[in-house]
């Protein structure tokens, strides 16, 4: 209850994005593969900001 307002970090945020893309890539996987492979590579980069934004936590 106390976490209902509670702001989503930045590393929240990207995580969120990278699994919904995941998501559409796979579900665009059965249809259209250039479009599945499109929303992949918007992942991949999305990953690439998390570990970089871990890496500076540390």
């Amino acid at each position: 209850m106390f976490g209902l307002f509670k702001k989503k970090t930045e590393l929240e945020k990207l995580q969120d994005m990278y699994k919904k893309l995941q998501k559409e890539a796979f579900d665009l996987s059965k249809s259209n593969r250039q479009k599945s492979d499109a929303k992949l590579k918007e992942a991949d980069d999305i990953s690439k900001k998390i570990d970089e934004l871990r890496a500076k936590e540390n």
